[in-house]
């Protein structure tokens, strides 16, 4: 007898903020944070995809692309509302810098600085990632030169993406000694154990989310894992021993972009039809959420049900619980973001690194 299809797979994703969570289902975007007095600060919005407007954008690859560069935009905007609802704006005072900023742009500064950062992110994510290993890989071979003869392409290839993958696993091993983002941690574990909640059909409860895996195979931190990975295999036909150094490193940015977009689609794969091939190509993903994902307490879990919840108004009625069990306030807004919009749901599904928690915005809705 064939499986019934779950229906509420890829529904629903999120990311992990400061204090907080930010779940996006289709174009409802909810961020759910804690304040200090105790009571859990509601924030919607509407974010649409550049997806839905242009067909072409939705095309297998190119809507990879598309989704990384909106959920870039999407994080760094939803980091900033948090900042902002929890009220550190306002704890520290205006510098003159700050307010010739403000004089100059008004209300395009936060799109000012958004962009500046995604660059900034972006340089710093390809000299770590890509150049760094490069370079090392290329020293290496001239010892091995040196010493006799040069290292076989497919070793330089395989070296250079061991490398990138050492340096992402060592720099979430040292992020997350940092307290504020083993917090961070823990709201992305409950983003994933209330998605998975909701996904399993089960009441959302603290009780019932505290029971589900913290581990979802749509999480960004898969999504760059399975790209580290990907890359190994698309750059192999690189002649590393013929082409000069600046080619290579040339030849890998430009492959970028494929690369980016296969493992869109395959997490998008992986996340609607678990099967036992999908599920042993996104265990080591998985494996790496043992670091990006922490243990959440129940009133982490009731911040993310919170978020979920008002995402979800066509199932939920748009209403948030106010503290299930401690009978704590839910203030709420709304706003929306004009044009943008995430890809059906987010970020690959989890969360990025280091605050971007965000991990998880989903591929289309990524669960988690």
């Amino acid at each position: 007898m064939k499986k019934e299809k779950n229906c509420r797979l890829g529904k629903v994703g999120g990311q992990a903020v400061l204090e907080g969570v930010m779940m996006k289902s289709g174009d409802n975007i909810a961020l759910a944070v804690r304040k200090e007095d105790g009571s859990i600060a509601l924030k919607n919005s509407t974010f649409v995809s550049a997806r839905k407007k242009n067909k072409l954008l939705n095309l297998p690859l190119i809507r990879g692309c598309v989704n990384m560069v909106e959920m870039m935009r999407l994080s760094f905007s939803t980091l900033n509302d948090s900042t902002q609802m929890l009220g550190l704006d306002d704890m520290e005072p205006e510098s003159k810098f700050d307010k010739w900023l403000q004089r100059k742009f008004g209300d395009k500064l936060m799109n000012v600085v958004m962009t500046i950062g995604m660059v900034l992110g972006v340089i710093l994510s390809v000299g770590l990632f890509m150049i760094l290993p490069n370079l090392v890989t290329m020293w290496l071979n001239d010892l091995a030169v040196a010493g006799g003869g040069p290292l076989p392409s497919f070793v330089q290839n395989l070296i250079s993406g061991l490398l990138r993958i050492l340096i992402f696993i060592a720099y979430l091993l040292l992020v997350s000694l940092m307290k504020d983002i083993r917090r961070t941690f823990a709201y992305h574990g409950a983003e994933h154990k209330s998605v998975a909640c909701y996904e399993a059909g089960l009441e959302l409860t603290p009780e019932n989310a505290a029971t589900c895996t913290r581990f979802h195979p749509r999480c960004g931190t898969s999504f760059i894992f399975v790209i580290l990975i990907i890359s190994i295999l698309v750059t192999s036909f690189i002649n590393w021993n013929t082409w000069p150094q600046w080619a290579i490193i040339g030849m890998k940015l430009l492959m970028l972009p494929v690369i980016v977009g296969i493992g869109f689609e395959f997490l998008m794969l992986a996340g609607k039809y678990p099967n036992p091939v999908t599920r042993a190509l996104s265990a080591p993903g998985l494996w790496m959420q043992r670091i990006t994902t922490k243990e959440p307490d129940a009133s982490q879990l009731e911040v993310a049900i919170a978020a979920l919840k008002s995402a979800m108004p066509e199932e939920f009625g748009g209403q948030a619980p106010a503290g299930e069990s401690r009978g704590e306030n839910v203030h709420t807004d709304s706003s929306s973001h004009d044009g943008e919009d995430a890809a059906d749901s987010g970020l690959p599904g989890g969360q990025a690194p280091a605050g971007a928690s965000s991990s998880d915005t989903d591929t289309e809705s990524r669960g988690s």
